[in-house]
This record gives C-alpha cells, sequence and structure tokens, in this order.
C-alpha cells in the first residue's frame, strides 16, 4: 500500500463560473416574462398577478388585449452560456408605479435587454432612456407577435434614435434559441463597451 499519495493524482476542482447579471426591460406586455421563462434553465421565479379593474386605468391593454397578468416585481431565471460563464436574468415590472425597484434591480448589471412591440414602440422609451442615462450598455430586441408588422431593424433603430453602436434584433421571445441568441448579443455588446472605456480611459 502506498501512503502519502501526491496530490497531482487527485483531480484538479473546476473553476466558479463567472455569473453575470443581466436585465430584461421593456413596456407592459412585451413579452418580459415570456423570454425569461423561455430560456431559463430552472424554474423561473414570477411575482404576476391578475389584472384588475382597478389597474385599467393605468395599466393599457390597448395591443395587448388577451393579457390577463402582470409582473409586480421581477422575473428571475438562470442560464449557463458555457461551463464557466452562466447569466442571472431580471425581469423588471413595465409599469411606470413599479420603478422605484428598477434602481435595486440595475446594480450589479452588466447589461439589458429592452423588448420592443412594433405595435407600441413608444413603450420602450422611458427603458431605454434609463439605461443610456446610467450608460449600461443594451440590445433592442423586437419581440414578433403575431400579426404585427415587421420592420427591418435599421427602421426600427431609427425610430429609437438610437447610437450606432446599440445592437437592434429582430426576435421570438417564446423560443429559446431566439432568446439565447439576444442574451448573447448583449453580453458581447456590454464587453465590447466596457474595452472601449477602459481605451478612451489610458489615452
Amino acid at each position: 500500500m502506498v501512503f502519502g499519495r501526491s496530490d497531482r493524482s487527485r483531480k484538479r476542482s473546476k473553476a466558479d463560473p463567472v455569473t453575470l447579471k443581466i436585465l430584461v426591460a421593456g413596456g407592459f406586455g412585451v413579452g418580459k416574462t415570456t423570454l425569461v421563462g423561455a430560456v431559463s434553465e430552472i424554474r423561473p421565479l414570477r411575482t404576476e398577478e391578475l389584472l384588475s379593474e382597478a389597474g385599467r386605468p393605468v395599466d393599457s391593454t390597448d395591443g395587448v388585449e388577451a393579457k390577463s397578468t402582470t409582473t409586480v416585481a421581477m422575473d428571475f431565471g438562470r442560464i449557463t452560456l458555457r461551463e464557466d460563464l452562466v447569466l442571472y436574468l431580471f425581469g423588471t415590472p413595465g409599469q411606470d408605479r413599479f420603478w422605484f425597484l428598477w434602481d435595486e434591480l440595475a446594480q450589479g448589471a452588466l447589461g439589458a435587454v429592452v423588448l420592443a412591440d412594433t405595435r407600441r414602440l413608444q413603450d420602450c422609451f422611458a427603458a431605454i432612456d434609463y439605461f443610456e442615462r446610467r450608460s449600461i450598455a443594451f440590445t433592442v430586441a423586437v419581440n414578433c407577435f403575431d400579426g404585427a408588422d415587421r420592420y427591418p431593424e435599421d427602421t426600427v433603430r431609427d425610430a429609437l434614435d438610437l447610437d450606432p453602436e446599440v445592437p437592434v434584433l429582430l426576435c421570438d421571445a417564446r423560443e429559446r434559441e431566439s432568446a439565447k441568441r439576444v442574451l448573447i448579443s448583449v453580453v458581447e455588446h456590454a464587453m465590447e463597451a466596457s474595452a472601449s472605456h477602459r481605451e478612451h480611459a489610458r489615452t
């Protein structure tokens, strides 16, 4: 029997994966909860409540008449992009009266997805303004609802008055692969923006 066997015979434990935080934002009924649920590898945490008559004056369902619930705090999900890279997803509430939660959710975020609906494009203006003011990198993802008009990405960019470097993608929030492409775009854009900021800081 051999005693005192070298540690080299033991398998090294794998390093803990890098964890990143991404927000999923946009107007009321744009598909934030759907996107988080489609891509999350765990059962998503949801804080949805039924829409009530009391909320009708402030929660416009024009264009999303079939919507019966709303997020009142946040959605939470997780996705492993690579063995060493895990994303935590936080879906923000879309109504103005829940915006006090945004600052808490935004702390430590690498970047964000701003979901847009071409039927109510103006509903994502507030989210875009929020991330621009705080210098949080974001990707605009146009959720292609059934029956909604579809426009080229450049047309959407012009309508939202976005800077040239902001990615604009068409997606289907119900489909996992489509949602993953959006999240990968956010990570890549955020890393490019971070590298650019470091380069400017050195010059």
